[in-house]
């Protein structure tokens, strides 16, 4: 049997300032106690897109306390920063108890990514589950996209129920 030994090399100056990545790090009890973490973008003159997709986000409806379900899409074209995923992943969980209508979650990220990156663009869009029997989409975006960036489509089919 062959052991391979892998040599990680130590996090870089410039990766020194997150607190989250490559340590154990516990779901924030809400929102506004997650931090969002940013990286320096390596090529911030060049237009380009990034994605995240959760398609599993869960909330809780402000009225009943039940979860809400939805898969959210965030593309944004950085300039000087990028979001570091697993602050985006532990903030997004974050909601898992937190308890708000569809649109306020919706725009409550997008609006905080838009503040944490200052990007050249970035929209959201919210593709709730039904509740009450009709499903709830909410997108929102910085602006205008810049001319030349590629977006692709979201990839989330419209909800068609069970048939």
């Amino acid at each position: 049997m062959m052991v391979v030994e892998l040599k990680v090399k130590p996090m870089a100056r410039k990766y020194r300032h997150l607190t989250q990545l490559g340590r154990p790090a516990a779901l924030p009890p809400s929102p506004d106690k997650a931090v969002l973490e940013t990286v320096p973008n390596a090529n911030p003159r060049d237009l380009y897109l990034v994605r995240f997709t959760a398609p599993e986000f869960t909330t809780l409806c402000p009225m009943t306390g039940q979860p809400d379900f939805a898969h959210l899409v965030i593309d944004y074209a950085p300039k000087a920063k990028l979001i570091e995923s697993k602050s985006l992943k532990l903030y997004l969980g974050s909601f898992r108890n937190h308890a708000d209508f569809h649109e306020a979650c919706t725009l409550a990220i997008g609006q905080r990514l838009a503040k944490a990156l200052a990007p050249r663009w970035l929209r959201i869009g919210g593709y709730w589950y039904p509740r009450g029997g009709m499903p709830i989409d909410v997108f929102w975006q910085t602006g205008q996209p810049p001319r030349g960036l590629w977006l692709p489509d979201p990839g989330v089919a419209p909800y068609r129920g069970r048939g």
